[in-house]
């Protein structure tokens, strides 16, 4: 359960702006329950020290999760690089969550990846983006054996259509 996870860890682009600590946690049997074991880390992160903590409480029905930043442009007045909050969970067998994945990353706010056309030089700031979000994929496919992909928004809606419609409408 915890190769695919270590493989994340090793392979995310930790933010190098950030000045906060990452905080991983275990959190048994669904959302709805506290956490059981939480724990600070320096970013970058040490993969081996996450997992030693993780394998603690090794658990089919648990969530593992590392909540911690990744460097992306926002605008904020004008456009910068900025650090924005992302989650790394590896997924128990038993945990009662909706999607039935084994590994999930939550990126955020998807207006980071949306082209926002009121924005100056929005265009070009959304693709850099984008384009990190889909190294990271590329980079995580080339070092884990995925089956299943899916780009899901918190709206519950498909966000590689939601990106689509909002390029095609970009080019227009």
């Amino acid at each position: 359960m915890f190769r695919p996870y270590e493989k994340i860890l090793k392979l995310f682009p930790y933010s190098k702006l950030s000045k906060s600590d990452a905080t991983f946690r275990v959190v048994p049997v669904s959302y709805a329950e506290p956490s059981v074991f939480e724990q600070a880390f320096k970013l970058p992160v040490d993969a081996s020290a996450i997992l030693t903590s993780a394998k603690e409480f090794q658990n089919g029905d648990c969530c593992y999760r590392l909540e911690t930043e990744w460097d992306l442009w926002q605008y904020d007045g004008s456009w910068k690089l900025d650090p924005s909050p992302v989650a790394l969970c590896c997924l128990g067998p038993q945990f009662e969550e909706d999607l039935g994945e084994n590994l999930r990353i939550e990126f955020g706010i998807d207006t980071h990846f949306l082209p926002q056309p009121d924005l100056p030089d929005n265009f070009y700031m959304t693709q850099s983006n984008i384009k990190s979000l889909l190294k990271l994929v590329h980079d995580l496919d080339d070092g884990l054996s995925v089956s299943k992909r899916l780009l899901w928004t918190e709206s519950g809606e498909n966000f590689a259509e939601k990106l689509q419609e909002a390029l095609s409408e970009a080019r227009t």
